[in-house]
């Protein structure tokens, strides 16, 4: 049961992060960016690309950015995010990050509720990785020039 635990955390935390990645390819893709600039010398936030360019490439952000945004999700992970496999007080199931602080209003929910929303945000979790993999894998295919167009967002640049 303890493994069981640890590897549904571990699905429900990397769920979350692909719904978060996956709305992110979204949005910015279709054009939708942060207003202002990103640093104090007047790069704006749409001047980067989208996708796995803004990672790695010719004009990706730049490596201390990438540092603060690395150090910036390590102080979450470390001390903000904890679960009871972190050393946090157990909550209620694998995933829980209320650590007390968080509820909007969990607790007024019954059983039955509770289970529903907890399957639905697995299966959302496990479609949104299944999403941001075939968005990078159709990213990595247009540099070989094997153009395909989305029915969403079209073909990625």
């Amino acid at each position: 049961q303890e493994r069981f635990d640890r590897l549904r955390y571990v699905e429900v935390k990397h769920g979350r992060i692909c719904q978060l990645a996956f709305l992110g390819q979204i949005v910015t893709r279709n054009g939708i960016h942060l207003s202002g600039d990103i640093d104090y010398s007047g790069h704006s936030f749409d001047s980067y690309p989208n996708g796995l360019a803004a990672v790695f490439g010719d004009s990706a952000i730049p490596q201390a950015g990438a540092l603060q945004i690395f150090a910036f999700v390590g102080f979450l992970e470390l001390f903000v995010m904890k679960d009871s496999a972190n050393g946090a007080e157990p909550g209620d199931f694998p995933g829980d990050f209320r650590n007390g602080a968080l509820d909007f209003g969990w607790d007024t929910f019954d059983e039955e509720t509770k289970l529903s929303k907890r399957a639905v945000e697995l299966n959302n979790g496990r479609a949104a990785m299944m999403g941001i993999l075939g968005l990078m894998v159709h990213e990595k295919l247009n540099e070989i020039d094997m153009v395909a167009d989305l029915p969403i967002i079209g073909a990625l640049q």
